[in-house]
C-alpha cells in the first residue's frame, strides 16, 4: 500500500524541500520506491534534483489542470527517486482551479493514475501558503509532516496549518493525521532551539520526530550539484540525521491507526 505524506509549512525558509529530497532519498536507499511530487512554483525541489525547470515542456501543471496522465510527464532521477516536476507555469494553477467544481480533489485525481505504479511512498513538496494546492495535497495524503525551524517566531504560522488540516479533516480528507514536527536547522550548541522545540510540543500537542536536522553547509551545498545530500555528502551528520528520520518515519506509516469512539446512541 501506498503511504502519501504531505511535507506543508507555509513558512519559508524552514528546510521543506530539502527535507522532501532527503527523505526520498533515504527511504530509495531502502529499497523503497519513492515518487516526489514538486507542487511549489519555484521548482525548488525540480531544480534541486538536477532538473532545470525551463527545459521542461511539460509539468505537474498539464497533469493538475489540463488532464495529462502523471505517467506521461514522471521524470527519473540520479537519486533513484522518480519526480513530478514543477515549473513557473504551477503559479497559474490557483487560478485555474479557484473556480473548478472538486478543486481540492485535484491531486488525488492525478495519483490515482499511478496505481499501478508500485510506489511504496509519495512525498507531496507544498508550496509555502496555504492555497488551493496545499489544501489539494493535503486533501490526497494521509499524513502531514511540519519542517520547523528551532527559533521562536518560526513556530508563529503552526497553527494557522493545524486549522487548514482541521478544515481538509471535516470536508474532504477524514483520515488526515498530523504525524508531527521535524526540527530543521538545529543548533545543538543552544538551548534556545530545544525550549523553541519544547514550546511547540506543549502548545499543540504534536509528536515532534527526532532527529533534530543539524544545520550545516552540506545542505546548501547538495542542490547546486542537482543532488540530495544523501548523494553529495553520504556520511555527514546531516545525512545520517535524514536516514534515521527516514526510519522512523517507516515505523510511523506502520503503526496502527487508532481506532475512531462509537458513536453513542440516542438516548443511551
Amino acid at each position: 500500500m501506498t503511504t502519501i505524506l504531505a511535507v506543508a509549512n507555509q513558512k519559508g525558509g524552514v528546510a521543506k524541500t530539502t527535507s522532501v529530497a532527503s527523505i526520498g532519498a533515504a527511504l530509495a536507499e531502502e529499497g523503497q520506491r519513492v515518487l516526489l511530487v514538486d507542487l511549489d512554483p519555484q521548482a525548488c525541489l525540480t531544480f534541486s534534483l538536477g532538473i532545470d525547470p525551463e527545459d521542461l515542456e511539460i509539468s505537474i501543471y498539464e497533469v493538475l489542470t489540463k488532464g495529462m496522465p502523471a505517467t506521461e510527464v514522471l521524470v527519473e532521477t540520479e537519486d533513484g527517486v522518480d519526480l513530478l516536476p514543477a515549473t513557473i507555469e504551477l503559479a497559474r494553477a490557483e487560478a485555474d482551479l479557484l473556480t473548478r467544481t472538486g478543486r481540492e480533489q485535484a491531486i488525488k485525481a492525478a495519483l490515482e493514475d499511478l496505481d499501478d505504479a508500485g510506489y511504496d511512498w509519495i512525498l507531496l513538496d507544498c508550496p509555502p501558503s496555504l492555497g488551493v494546492l496545499t489544501v489539494a495535497a493535503l486533501t490526497a495524503a494521509q499524513g502531514v509532516l511540519i519542517p520547523l525551524q528551532c527559533e521562536t517566531l518560526s513556530h508563529r504560522g503552526v497553527g494557522q496549518l493545524l486549522d487548514t488540516v482541521h478544515d481538509v479533516r471535516r470536508f474532504t480528507n477524514r483520515k488526515l493525521e498530523v504525524w508531527g514536527v521535524l526540527p530543521t536547522l538545529y543548533d545543538g550548541r543552544t538551548n534556545h532551539a530545544r525550549r523553541v522545540l519544547d514550546t511547540i510540543a506543549d502548545t499543540y500537542d504534536l509528536e515532534v520526530i527526532e532527529p533534530p536536522i543539524p544545520k550545516t553547509i552540506r545542505f546548501a551545498e547538495a542542490p547546486a550539484a542537482g543532488r540530495s545530500i544523501m548523494r553529495t555528502s553520504r556520511s555527514s551528520k546531516g545525512a545520517q540525521a535524514y536516514r534515521e528520520v527516514a526510519a522512523n518515519l517507516a515505523l510511523r506509516a506502520r503503526r496502527p491507526k487508532p481506532k475512531r469512539p462509537a458513536k453513542r446512541r440516542a438516548g443511551g
